[in-house]
């Protein structure tokens, strides 16, 4: 160590807010040592604990949902369909739309709406739900009207589940001929150009409810005729049924004129998961077809079929439905040989033809194809058929579901539906899906297979994740949750938002992240396997970890404990590290004795944790974590879910230090106690609790956000530990780190000092982080030792590993 920085520390520990404050926790901490209870957290069991929570959570999900199904379904069955029907209804788009006399417009009307904090601040209606009709559909059409009537029987039913489950969100019913109904019911917000092209069924929950997993493979025509429009026709068709395909599907694109081409050389002969990625890069290939030469259908069909009969040989692809997707202006040849030698008689692989351009001359052999090969003719002749043509082969591979009454659930991968209200709030918001089938159930109808649309209900990950809650897993630990696919539902070191200019948008491929670009440490790929294939188990890794948003390293040892969560095709995984990480103590003092220090002015607590649930009933959704805990422990409110064990701690923390507040007040009455230029003397512990005072006024403090609500970084968030806590655990105790905030160093007058240690406790050799101590100091006066003081900011990898 230079002799510069020796000045430099002695000189800032001789702040008296600081070492002696240390001094004062650890002291007290000693004196209840003997009367404090040391445990090591068993995480298999912790894990399976939450699995099992975040099963119950999400199965009151899918019984919703289901209730949902039935209902429709019992709709559907007693209605008579009128094709004279009038009928009015509230159309998302007109409620509380008055014309130029000053009426209501049609399918408008009156329609209350409540700013509601469950659904991000927004104005909702808890009693009615709205119907949403894309601009490309008439809201009038008899179709539309029989089923917005018929599916009017949802409202109470939406209202029913809510009731009984208060933390539902949105529920809705997507009708296959177009229309969307949601709850609450919400004014919709069109795009810039005033259009709505939201269509619920080319949404992924729809899609992967309305048919089983696939394996699609798309046959171009890229013949000389096609040129022109028919080429870019054909292009927007690949697309399209491109964007019908999720991570359960797998998918290939090959081309054909005088000889067959793959658009991707390196997929040749195989079938690839159908994720974001794959499929746009598809479509990037697509755009660049050029037409040339003769049509040679034959050789495009009988090429297909051997890619899709390879895999189910080998057991490769989604091992469910089989298809080929053939686009072309017209066939010419004798193609019956190929069907008779590859499909028939058992006919395995649907066959759905697009017929482009204007042109019927070849109509008649496309159909041929498409009929014979249990499959489904379209014809394309504008860029505005495409859409809803396409979504016509859906219909058909749901056939078999609906005729066997499969209703399965299903769960969609992390999204962003911004799409739906356009407002930031919504679009913050990560969430999956669960969504159900729901088919006609009418005599006359079951042979036919009709599929009436998709019911389902959207989970907030942030909800879901708060079952797993940071202060059990401690300063490093985290939660996170991943697909049957490997990829990231959640996990803290996803980072799905970019900032374009002062907007956060989505980044193009954020929700197909695979576990293993983020436990990179996992080099054998060893948990993700285990993962995936949804095991149980437990496995220990030395890793590299970053706080202040990536800007300084740390070295772990962590051990990672998994499993599933039984009915859904996701796992969850924890992370605790090794020593004080896994080590947490218990100590025992009165709820009076507790609650006297826990009320006192210098105390707040986590508000972001789960002290007690407050979203169960709507009497409690107004309390703060602490005004809840308050009530609880005296009595007023004795109804309240709390967990008793993280009270237990906070009341123990309270109390051992409750000293502080005296000995701080006593240096800012005595002016030269705090000589040192200390700004700010705070100290946090594991139980999210806080004590702050300020001897200086906000005119005068250097970061005027520092440790206010809006500084996420340094106060106890659902998300980490204070970023000083953090830093503070990773040194031995009683030794002090001093660095400035990385976004703050490049201020020339901004700068300020943090100072940093932890308090431990140890039992039987064990040893638990009781706390992180912390000053915010600043020296108007000496800016070289503000300068001197930056040379831990950032420091290097080896500087970091030294203070382990």
């Amino acid at each position: 160590m230079s002799v510069r920085e020796t000045e430099r520390q002695v000189e800032l520990q001789k702040l008296p807010a600081g070492q002696s404050v240390r001094e004062k926790t650890t002291l007290k901490y000693k004196d209840v040592e003997p009367i404090v209870k040391m445990q090591e957290v068993d995480g298999l069991k912790m894990v399976k604990e939450f699995a099992e929570d975040m099963e119950n959570m999400l199965g009151r999900k899918m019984k919703s949902v289901k209730r949902m199904a039935e209902t429709v379904e019992d709709a559907d069955f007693y209605h008579e369909y009128n094709a004279t029907l009038e009928f009015d209804y509230y159309n998302s788009m007109m409620i509380n739309t008055l014309d130029e006399d000053g009426n209501f417009v049609e399918l408008g009307g009156e329609f209350a709406l409540e700013e509601n904090e469950h659904f991000n601040k927004l104005s909702v209606n808890t009693q009615q739900s709205v119907i949403q009709v894309p601009t490309n559909v008439y809201n009038k059409d008899p179709n539309i009207l029989n089923g917005v009537f018929m599916s009017e029987a949802l409202n109470d039913i939406f209202a029913s589940n809510f009731e009984k489950d208060p933390t539902l969100t949105w529920q809705y019913f997507g009708s296959s001929t177009g229309f969307f109904r949601l709850y609450p019911g919400i004014k919709w917000t069109p795009d810039e150009n005033g259009v709505v092209t939201f269509d619920g069924r080319n949404r992924n929950w729809y899609i992967q409810a309305a048919t089983s997993p696939k394996d699609i493979i798309i046959a171009v025509d890229i013949s000389g005729s096609m040129k022109g429009l028919r080429l870019t026709i054909a292009k927007h068709t690949i697309n399209t049924i491109l964007d019908t395909l999720g991570e359960n599907d797998f998918v290939n694109v090959i081309a054909y004129s005088d000889y067959v081409r793959y658009v991707e050389p390196c997929f040749k002969g195989t079938l690839v998961q159908a994720d974001l990625d794959n499929r746009e890069h598809f479509k990037l290939l697509v755009e660049g077809l050029q037409v040339k030469g003769e049509g040679k259908v034959k050789k495009a069909i009988k090429e297909s079929f051997k890619i899709l009969n390879e895999a189910a040989a080998e057991g490769r692809g989604s091992l469910c439905n089989q298809a080929i997707m053939l686009i072309t202006d017209g066939a010419m040849e004798d193609f019956q040989q190929v069907f008779e030698e590859f499909n028939w008689p058992e006919r395995k692989v649907r066959v759905f033809t697009y017929l482009i351009g204007r042109e019927l001359t070849f109509a008649d052999n496309v159909k041929w194809i498409a009929c014979n090969n249990k499959g489904y003719y379209t014809h394309i002749s504008t860029l505005a058929d495409v859409q809803e043509n396409v979504m016509e082969y859906l219909h058909v591979l749901s056939r078999p579901m609906v005729i066997d009454h499969d209703h399965d659930i299903i769960w969609t991968e992390a999204y962003m539906d911004s799409v739906l209200f356009n407002t930031q709030a919504q679009s913050l918001l990560l969430m999956t899906s669960v969504a159900m089938p729901v088919f006609s159930k009418k005599e006359e109808t079951l042979s036919h297979g009709i599929l009436l649309g998709v019911v389902g209900t959207d989970v907030p990950l942030k909800e879901l994740m708060r079952l797993a809650p940071r202060y059990k897993l401690g300063v490093h630990g985290y939660a996170f949750l991943n697909t049957n696919n490997g990829y990231i539902l959640s996990h803290p070191d996803l980072r799905p938002l970019y900032k374009d200019g002062k907007k956060l948008r989505p980044k193009p491929n954020y929700n197909s992240v695979d576990l293993s670009e983020v436990e990179w440490e996992d080099t054998e790929d060893a948990l993700r396997t285990a993962m995936v294939k949804g095991e149980s188990g437990t496995l220990s890794l030395d890793v590299r970890a970053t706080v202040e948003k990536g800007k300084r390293v740390v070295f772990l040892k962590n051990e990672y404990f998994y499993t599933t969560i039984n009915e859904t095709p996701f796992s969850l995984g924890i992370v605790l590290t090794k020593g004080h990480g896994k080590n947490v103590f218990i100590g025992n003092v009165s709820v009076e004795e507790g609650l006297h220090d826990l009320t006192a002015s210098d105390v707040t607590i986590a508000n972001e944790w789960t002290y007690c649930e407050t979203d169960i009933d709507p009497h409690h959704r107004k309390l703060t974590q602490f005004q809840a805990v308050v009530q609880y422990l005296t009595g007023k409110e004795p109804d309240l879910e709390c967990d008793e064990r993280l009270l237990q701690q906070t009341l123990f923390d309270a109390v051992v230090t409750a000293p502080m507040e005296a000995y701080w007040t006593a240096l800012l009455l005595n002016a030269s106690g705090i000589d040192g230029g200390v700004e700010t003397a705070f100290l946090g512990t594991r139980s999210g609790l806080m004590r702050m005072i300020r001897y200086v006024g906000v005119e005068k403090r250097v970061a005027k956000k520092f440790l206010s609500p809006s500084d996420k970084e340094n106060i106890f968030t659902l998300d980490h530990f204070p970023v000083w806590y953090r830093r503070a655990a990773e040194n031995p105790a009683g030794r002090f780190l001093y660095y400035v905030p990385v976004e703050d160093s490049t201020q020339v007058d901004g700068r300020f000092v943090i100072a940093v240690t932890s308090v431990t406790v140890s039992v039987n050799k064990k040893t638990a982080v009781a706390g992180g101590k912390a000053d915010y100091a600043n020296w108007s006066t000496s800016r070289k030792l503000i300068t001197q003081a930056q040379i831990d900011s950032p420091p290097s990898p080896a500087q970091e590993k030294r203070s382990d």
